[in-house]
């Protein structure tokens, strides 16, 4: 165990009135009054009476006798070699530690935005939670090897500010690494490393758009999407394009918002139903883009788990022109790591990269290098190959529980071979919201289907995880999700 260091600040005790005289008392009752408002706890060390006397201004003598007097009232205790420490402080009521609420109305932006916290929260690592990773398929011997070599030497180890636009050996490796996997069209110097895709959104929408602006965006959708415009940037609009099996209806599209000046789109694996965006689409996407002079925001989502046949190669690699592209490393290695990229038509780099240094500056160097050499050393490769076939079995095993213990008339899967989630729908009569909170309380992470969808149009349904559990661990909990549907079922259906 570390050990830890010892810390000695000097206590907020606010300023002594010389004037007055006193001292030692005044002191004492500045430190006796810290202990009594929960600013020193008992333990706490004190500095030394000769580096407070010189912080405050006083001789070492007034100090020693306001410490004494404490000592004495059994506040504080002092040992030889240990120097002075809080004795004593009284637990403080919760109801004292309680601020009083602000008489401040919150704007609507927070409102919103706290709004956006309840929707798209973390869910506890339970079955079936989104994007909790499989533990036998995370990469930590390998990647703790490089990130202790690059991190302790070299450009890996803490230094000044970055590049904006991310470090170059990571933006090297993934030019590469997306024109083998994805057909994608690219120099690395069109690469700008983010946190993540929520980043990358947020910069797209934020570079694209001017105010007034329309943008696509899919219903069903992504809510790290649609909540950008809700929150954030509320002077862009919004309009929602249906989704049917071939994907985003860019027909519809065309009614709904025809002068929109971009698409957001998830073409590899639709968010949240999965299925892909068929080739005739794709070219009719395209097309209306070039036509329109508009922009293409393609979120390539779950590019990487396709379980039959061969990809659709990206959009981008269609139209480069056009289309600007999102990934994310997040949920194929540790969606701790927070590293993501935009591949950005050459004329909007600098338009990205000056949006980025006003939202954080730069990515954290340390964690580029060690992926930078994590994928230059075929780890990458190597990684995917694994979870591709560790994520299928999952699947097949999530499809068989759900044919033997889920009633087919109360739900059933929607059709997807791609991806690390599979949507449950509801049937008639069933309430997402409920089953998410009932499945709470039986020890399962779900999330809803229906609030992906513009208002008074959604589908009542689950999504569910495929990551982090083993078989066993699956199958109980698709036997507790049907304890949870069957308690949801309203009672004049269950009479009936």
């Amino acid at each position: 165990m570390s050990r830890k260091a010892k810390v000695t600040d000097i206590p907020a005790i606010g300023e002594l009135d010389r004037q007055a005289g006193l001292l030692s008392l005044q002191l004492a009752k500045a430190l006796r009054g810290a202990i009594h408002k929960g600013e020193l706890k008992t333990g706490d060390l004190l500095p030394s009476t000769r580096s407070l006397a010189a912080a405050l201004g006083l001789s070492r003598g007034t100090v020693l006798e306001a410490f004494e007097q404490l000592v004495a009232e059994g506040f504080l205790e002092s040992k030889h070699g240990s120097g002075t420490r809080v004795a004593f402080a009284p637990e403080i009521p919760a109801s004292r530690k309680m601020k009083p609420a602000s008489e401040i109305a919150l704007t609507e932006s927070a409102q919103a935005f706290a709004r956006v916290t309840n929707r798209i929260k973390t869910l506890s690592p339970r079955p079936f939670a989104v994007s909790v990773p499989i533990g036998d398929t995370a990469p930590d011997d390998i990647w703790r090897k490089l990130g202790n070599r690059i991190r302790a030497r070299g450009p890996g180890a803490p230094s000044g500010y970055g590049d904006p636009q991310g470090a170059k050996p990571l933006r090297e490796a993934i030019c590469e690494y997306v024109r083998k996997s994805r057909s994608v069209h690219c120099t690395p110097e069109q690469i700008i490393i983010t946190s993540g895709t929520q980043q990358g959104l947020y910069l797209a929408a934020q570079v694209l758009l001017d105010s007034g602006d329309t943008a696509w965006v899919e219903d069903p959708g992504y809510p790290g999407t649609t909540d950008i415009f809700e929150t954030a940037l509320r002077d862009r609009k919004m309009a929602r394009v249906p989704v049917d099996a071939e994907g985003l209806d860019v027909e519809a599209g065309k009614l709904i918002a025809p002068q929109a000046k971009a698409a957001f789109v998830t073409p590899s694996h639709q968010y949240p139903l999965g299925m892909p965006l068929s080739m005739s689409r794709r070219a009719a996407l395209l097309e209306w883009a070039k036509a329109n002079r508009a922009w293409i925001v393609e979120d390539d989502y779950d590019s990487e788990m396709r379980y039959s046949g061969h990809p659709f190669p990206s959009l981008q690699g269609l139209g480069p022109d056009n289309v600007i592209y999102l990934g994310t490393f997040s949920k194929i290695l540790f969606p701790s790591l927070r590293l993501g990229y935009v591949i950005a038509p050459e004329p909007l780099v600098s338009a990205f990269c000056g949006a980025r240094i006003l939202m954080d500056r730069h990515p954290p160097g340390a964690d580029q290098y060690v992926l930078a050499s994590f994928m230059a050393e075929g780890h990458l490769d190597r990684h995917l190959r694994k979870i591709r076939g560790v994520y299928a079995e999952k699947r097949r095993v999530l499809m068989e529980a759900v044919t033997t213990w889920i009633d087919p008339r109360l739900a059933t899967l929607q059709p997807c071979d791609q991806g690390m989630h599979m949507v449950l729908w509801l049937n008639e009569g069933l309430d997402d919201a409920l089953v998410v909170r009932k499945g709470v309380e039986a020890g399962i992470s779900l999330r809803s289907v229906s609030h992906m969808y513009s208002a008074g149009s959604g589908r009542s349904g689950v999504l569910l995880g495929l990551g982090g559990f083993t078989e066993e661990e699956i199958c109980a909990a698709v036997r507790r999700l049907n304890l949870v549907i069957l308690a949801s079922v309203p009672q004049a259906k269950r009479s009936a």
